[in-house]
């Protein structure tokens, strides 16, 4: 049971307004493909926002912990992120992978204390029937606030947990966590450790960065990795590259 996020910072361009990074989404439909066609491990698909999401997120001030009760920005948001969605399912699909979308504004919420809650009921029933379940960062409703934020590494988490995933990969730009001189850190186990050489993203983003994501990967049971497009591959054939966070 894999649990495959791809950053949003991967398949598009995030420093321009809903632009996609076609190369890189071929590149990593491709990968995908190759590993289903030799049958493999069930696998669950998450996409970041990127110029899509984290853009018009914002641009109506939404984030994980601030919430609007504007209708129309939540569906700009939710508008966009369908949007790439789609881009991600079609390439997928143009490969034969058996890819259907699963849109956590129709699904998850979070409760007044901001806990997401996430059924996974109809991803494990699309998973037993051979599908492909793809999810991506969206808004969802939240308790009190309105409407604010999953991101797609709050919904990785929540997937490997709930689906006792055996494996999870973040596929992003660099190949793997970075330290201070820019040379890949093997393996993480503590934040303390690497708090210093971790920093926010420098294109827009709402989520929390590469920060964010490790504090989330090492809360989980399966062991997990960050890695760049072009290890895709060797990570669904069972390699750990990158950055290991455990």
């Amino acid at each position: 049971m894999i649990v495959l996020k791809l950053g949003g910072s991967v398949i598009t361009e995030k420093d321009r307004a809903e632009t996609l990074d076609g190369d890189a989404l071929e590149r990593a439909a491709d990968a995908i493909a190759a590993a289903r066609a030799d049958g493999g491990a069930d696998l669950v698909v998450v996409h970041g926002g990127g110029s899509f999401g984290h853009h018009n997120a914002s641009e109506h001030g939404v984030t994980t912990t601030e919430g609007t009760h504007d209708a129309n920005a939540a569906l700009d948001i939710h508008g966009a992120m369908t949007t790439l969605n789609r881009f991600v399912l079609g390439r997928l699909l143009e490969r034969d992978v058996q890819a259907v979308p699963v849109h956590p504004f129709s699904t998850a919420h979070r409760d007044g204390d901001g806990t997401l809650e996430l059924p996974t009921g109809q991803v494990e029933t699309m998973l037993a029937e051979g599908f492909v379940p793809v999810l991506h960062g969206d808004v969802i409703a939240h308790a009190g606030a309105g409407a604010t934020v999953v991101s797609g590494d709050e919904l990785v988490a929540a997937l490997a947990r709930a689906l006792e995933a055996d494996r999870v990969g973040l596929c992003s730009t660099v190949p793997g966590v970075l330290d201070g001189e820019d040379t890949v850190i093997d393996r993480i186990d503590d934040f303390e450790t690497v708090a210093d050489v971790l920093g926010a993203s420098e294109a827009t983003d709402v989520t929390g960065g590469m920060a964010g994501k490790v504090r989330t990967l090492l809360d989980l049971e399966a062991a997990a990795s960050v890695f760049d497009c072009e290890s895709l591959a060797s990570f669904l054939d069972g390699e750990n590259p990158g950055t290991t966070i455990d």
